[in-house]
Formats: C-alpha cells, structure tokens, sequence
C-alpha cells in the first residue's frame, strides 16, 4: 500500500471531514483542532449530507484548496431595490465581517456580477472607481451566459476584505425590484446556478424569485515562519504598490510539499509533509534500488539513502544528460536539414511552374532556332535578380508606368542594369511577348536602350536593360538643370540621334520595328548626354504583319498620330508624327499637352503648325534656342518638323529621310543655309499643310494613356 494513502491532512486526533468536505489544517473543527479562531469550523449533522460552516463569518464551506490558498463559501445575494435614483453598498453581502480576519475576497477566482437590468453598476475601493459594467435590458430575453443581455460582469481587484459598490438606475418604474450584484466564483453563474434552482435544461429568469445564495472564492493567509526547505516550498502571494487603492500589505504565503513528499505543509514534522518514496525487500538484510537510492537496514526498519558512491551517479547522471543533449541536437539538425529541403523543393517547383507559364520552354525554342540567340539573350535566375535589387528594395524603384515598376540593379560582374517587374502576361499573349523578347535583344544600336536578358521564374517576368543614368529628355526641357542646361546644340544632336535610332528601327534592324509611343518620357540620356530610345513595351506584343513588328501600347495624348483615329491602325509614319511632337518639344520648350491650350482644343502639334502658318515661329520658341541657334537652322529644323506632323500620312518623311536631313542641318555651314532652304523649298508637296482652325480630341481622350512617367 502506497504511504500517501495514509497520510492526513488534519491535526492529529482531530476530525478529518464534514460530510464530503476535507478538514485540512490549519482549519479545524473547534479551537484546539485549527490554528485560531478565525480557521474554526462546525459540522451541522442535523442536514443530509452534514455541512460545514466558517465560524468566524458564519457560512457554509463547500470547498478547502490547501494547494491554492484558498476557501469556498456560500454567501446570502440580496436583491437591488430599482425605486432609489441612487444608493451605495459597502458589502454586497459579506458586510464588515472579513475585517481584521485572514481572509480576503479572491480577485482572481471571483468576478462581479449585474443580473437583471435597469442598474448602472460602479465597483469602488477606497473612495475610487475601479470597475463596472451596464447590462442591456430585455425583458424577453432568457439568460443563457452572462453576455451583456440582462447579465454582465466585471473583474475585481485583488486581495480586497470589503467591497463597495454605487449604481443608477435607469429604470424608474413601479416595480422595485430590478436585479441583483453580487460576487460569484467564475462560471459559478450560470452553470451551478441552474442546479440551485433545478432549472438544469431550462433557461434563465433575471428576476427568478428563488436566486438568493451564490459561492464566493476566499483567500486565506497564515501568518506563519514557515520557510521553502527540502520538505516545504512556499510561494509568496502577489504584492501590490502602496499607492493602489486596494493595496493590503502582507507577508505571508502558499506553501506546499516539496516533489516526493506527501501531507500538509502547515502541521509540523513529523506529521507534516511525508517522504512518499517507497522501499521494498526480499530479505532483511537485502535492499532494492529505489527512485535513485538505496534501502538501507536501521535496525529493523528501512530508509531510503543515497549511495555511498556520489561520484558514481553523477558521472552517470552526466552522461544521461550528454547522451539526451546530443540525441535531442541531432533531431533538431534532422528536423531542419528535412525543412530546409522541403523548402528549397518547393520553391524550384514554383520556380520551374511560373518558367513554364511565362512562356520559358517557347523563348528556349525560340533562342535554339536563331543564329547565337543563346549568346545575346540571357536567362537570369529570379535569385541574381533578387540578390541585384536587395530584394526589390523601394530604395532601388527608379520609377513607374503603366507596364510595370522599374529598379536599378547591380549584377555579379559588376554591371548597373535596370530591372523592369513587368505587369502579368496573359496566356493568350505569351507567343508574342517571347518573340519580342528574342527580337529586341538583338537590336544592336547605340541609341536604343539595350535588353539584356529576362527572367522566366518568378510570378510576373522581369526584363534586364542596361542602365541609363541621367533621367529622360522631358525632364532635361522641361525641369532644366543649371549644371547642365540643354543647349541648342545638344538638342540638334539628341533630335539627330532619336531620327536615326528610329530609322535603324524602321528598316535596318532584322525585322523592322515600330515603336507607337515615342515621347521625351522614353528618351533616355546616358552619362555623356547621348539620347537612348527605351520603352518598347515589350511585355505584350502584337504582329501587324509577316515582316513588321509592333507593340501593343495605346500611345500618349498629344503624340498620338491623328490618323490612328481614323484608320486604327499604326505604320512607320506614325512614329514620324511622334517624333515630330518631340522636335516641337525640343523648339519650343512647351510641353505635348497643356492645360491651357486644351481648353481650346488646341495640341502643342496644331499650336505649332498655326503659329507656322501665320509667320510667328520665332514667337514660341525657346528663350535658349532664340538666343543659341541660327535662324537658317532653326526654321530649317521648324520646317522639317512640319513636314513631320502633316496630317496625310503618305505625304510625311521616312525616318531616313529625317535623319539624313538633320545630319544634314548638324553639319552646315555658315552661309549655306539659304542654299538648303531653296532646295528644301522646292519640294511642293510640303508647301502647304492644311491645318484647321482647331483640331477636336474631346472624343477620344478617354481611350489614351496620360503617361508622363517613364519605365526605364
């Protein structure tokens, strides 16, 4: 038979239990049985089963917890009376009576409860508001959990040994009656309370006539030197700074046997707390190791004892706990090597998934079939692009647009390059967004932004330009820097180079290519101010024809060929009249659209050609192009701009034709001008462009894209 079974909890020689209540010391039942007066208790046997009572306050006990501290009584609810506007309680039915006593009322265990309605309820301690709860009333609605409906509850504070409370009533009826406050053990209500009324399946009345008595947590203190040794280990109770309201100072504490020992921590040894470790034997003279020791004969009797060799057990205890140690480290290491792994699985699943969706198996097939496709176009992985950008950092976004977000990158080889995140392609779209992809990055023209390469592997793809640093051509005109200001000379040459660029692009690439969305935006300038042609949309792509390429962008208002609207369709000429907007730009400083000239309907095109009709060219221009150009150059240029923006298609230059002429312009010299004039003036068809008072775009403006900000 196990010792614990045998050990009792109460003093010795005294009675142990009051019906099915354990009398645990330091309570008792009488005087000399429990501490004091205060722990005393009585057992009516009159009742079945016999109850037992707290003497000192005089309610009934339900429950002891030695391990807890603490005590479970009934105490009488008394019912609120809704007539007074007002009224203040000092004990919701305790009174005074725990004053001066080793009890206090638990806050942990209890909770303050409003049952029924018509109370605005304030918990106070010392004169101060600590809590309170407003229960909404419903006078059709059963209680079924106190959940704010008829019912609810608040915390209180701990280690209180009177509670006051005040409420308003917001009900001022005939009846009198509108509830009850009280302090209950949690989950006390309403669970045990539909065994008190025998309601066990039925729901609540907030007015049930029949409530009057709840079970309130107490917590008991035993100013005692007990102190944590081998047998006893004590835990002192929470203190709370002098300046709280319920502040109680004490110095006392819960205190409970020590593992391997059984009893009451209160009573003293030996009747106290107990060894429970067990000993047995064969013989007299033989001994079992137990638990760690050893039985050990004491004349007739059997102790438990440490072996004489200490050193023994706590080399083997060392090694136990080694041999745990490196056992527990290795599943560790397993466990993470095997998530590792299952990781790294399933991001090159998603990896070699989204390579496929992009179209990564056709651009393969793609660069297999061309002459050294493999050596122009490069795959980069999604990690060197990663790793390139610090994890696309928003420090890194060097801007914006309608395709997609652009950041600068650098590579392993040293290399600045510019990422684009393109937006996602479409499945319908991915044959020819590869054979752009194939195509532009083999176009080899210093003018033209260069694409790298691409990466197939991540959710959306990612295109790989090179680095261009010194913003775009809209920003050079229109926000001027004073470090570097656009001088009549750069912008002859930047205008030279965009022709020739666009020229290559129309006839001498190997597919010939169509731009549909040249503006300053997407004219680039590298370190030594040359001008780049960027911005291809090369995240979708349509083929017009078997031998011309061109992308799928809408165009900009204000460069928009006018023909587009009325053919829907876009040739070479459209990106002339485009590139025409920009040599306007570049005259006149004025930006493509204009808040002012669009409330007349006017584009800075049109605006340009009546200035041009009406003698006043010199009247738009820029204050440096006035001040730096010659005038043969300047109405040179002006006039090849107008030829440009002609509104026949058919009567515009090439694109070679431009650059040939701009070459042209760059390089004559003083007092040939006029010489290039009359011959210039000797073609008739750009005599005479028919141009309108005002050309209307109110109908289509909701179908173009107003993109100033640049993707590269």
């Amino acid at each position: 038979m196990s010792l614990a079974l045998a050990i009792s909890l109460s003093k010795p020689g005294c009675p142990e239990r009051c019906g099915n209540i354990t009398i645990p010391y330091p309570f008792g039942i009488g005087s000399e049985c429990s501490f004091n007066s205060s722990f005393s208790v009585f057992c009516l046997n009159s009742t079945v089963p016999p109850q037992l009572f707290l003497s000192s306050i005089n309610l009934q006990v339900v429950n002891i917890s030695l391990a807890k501290g603490i005590i479970e009584v009934v105490q009488p609810v008394t019912p609120v009376n809704c007539s007074d506007e007002k009224r203040r309680h000092q004990s919701l039915g305790l009174g005074r009576a725990l004053l001066g006593s080793p009890f206090t009322i638990s806050g942990f265990h209890n909770s303050l409860l409003v049952l029924g309605c018509g109370n605005s309820v304030y918990l106070e301690a010392n004169g101060r508001t600590i809590s309170g709860c407003v229960p909404i009333c419903d006078e059709s609605y059963n209680v079924t959990s106190c959940n704010g409906i008829n019912c609810c509850q608040t915390t209180i504070p701990p280690r209180l040994q009177e509670l006051q409370y005040s409420y308003r009533s917001t009900d001022f009826g005939n009846s009198s009656f509108c509830g009850y406050i009280f302090v209950a053990r949690e989950n006390w209500f309403p669970e045990e309370y539909r065994t008190y009324i025998g309601l066990q399946n039925h729901s609540l009345s907030p007015f049930d006539e029949r409530f009057g008595n709840a079970t309130i947590v107490l917590e008991w203190e035993f100013d005692t030197n007990l102190q944590s040794s081998r047998r006893v280990s004590c835990l002192y109770r929470s203190r709370f700074s002098p300046s709280s309201p319920y502040y109680r100072e004490s110095n006392t504490s819960v205190c409970y046997c020590s593992y391997g020992f059984e009893g009451n921590p209160y009573l003293p040894d030996p009747d106290g707390c107990q060894d429970v470790d067990e000993c047995s034997n064969t013989t007299l003279n033989e001994c079992i190791y137990v638990n760690g020791s050893y039985c050990h004969n004491t004349i007739g009797s059997f102790d438990c004892l440490y072996p004489e060799d200490k050193g023994s057990r706590i080399r083997k205890t060392a090694f136990i706990s080694i041999g745990s140690g490196f056992g527990a480290l290795i599943l560790v290491l397993g466990a993470w090597s095997s998530t590792k792994a299952i990781r790294k699985r399933i991001k090159t699943k998603r990896r070699h998934k989204f390579f496929e969706r992009n179209g990564g198996l056709l651009l393969e097939q793609q660069l297999s079939s061309s002459d050294n496709g493999l050596e122009k176009t490069k795959l980069f992985s999604s990690k060197e692009l990663a790793q390139a950008t610090d994890h696309y950092n928003e420090n890194r976004i060097l801007g914006r647009g309608g395709q997609g977000t652009v950041y600068k990158g650098m590579l392993k080889d040293g290399r600045t390059v510019a990422i684009k995140k393109s937006k996602r392609v479409d499945e319908s779209d991915l044959e020819d967004f590869i054979n752009e992809v194939v195509i532009l990055s083999q176009i080899n023209h210093r003018n033209v932004v260069k694409l790298l390469g691409c990466c197939l592997e991540t959710e959306v793809p990612l295109l790989v330009y090179e680095f261009v640093p010194n913003d775009t051509l809209f920003q050079h005109i229109h926000d001027p820097s004073e470090e570097f200001p656009l001088t009549w000379e750069m912008r002859v040459r930047i205008a030279t180079e965009i022709a020739g660029a666009l020229s290559y692009l129309h006839s001498a690439a190997s597919t010939p290519i169509y731009h549909r969305d040249i503006k300053s935006t997407n004219i680039l300038l590298d370190e030594k101010y040359r001008a780049k042609i960027s911005d291809f949309g090369t995240s979708r792509s349509i083929a017009i024809d078997q031998t011309h390429l061109t992308t799928r962008v809408l165009g900009t208002f204000g460069y928009l060929d006018p023909e587009y609207f009325q053919s829907s369709q876009f040739t070479e000429k459209s990106d002339v009249y485009s590139f025409g907007v920009v040599m306007v730009e570049l005259l006149t400083g004025e930006k493509a659209i204009s808040s002012v000239r669009a409330e007349v309907g006017r584009s800075l095109a049109t605006h340009f050609l009546h200035s041009m009709d009406e003698n006043r060219l010199f009247d738009i221009l820029d204050a440096k192009v006035h001040k730096e150009g010659t005038s043969e150059e300047i109405v040179a240029i002006a006039e090849l701009a107008r030829r440009c923006l002609h509104l026949n298609g058919k009567r515009r230059p090439t694109m070679r034709e431009v650059a040939v002429e701009l070459e042209g312009i760059r390089t004559m010299k003083q007092g040939s001008g006029s010489s290039f004039l009359e011959n210039h003036d000797a073609r008739e068809e750009f005599q005479s462009i028919e141009i309108g008072e005002t050309y209307d775009f109110s109908s289509f403006t909701e179908s173009l894209r107003l993109d100033h900000h640049p993707l590269l």
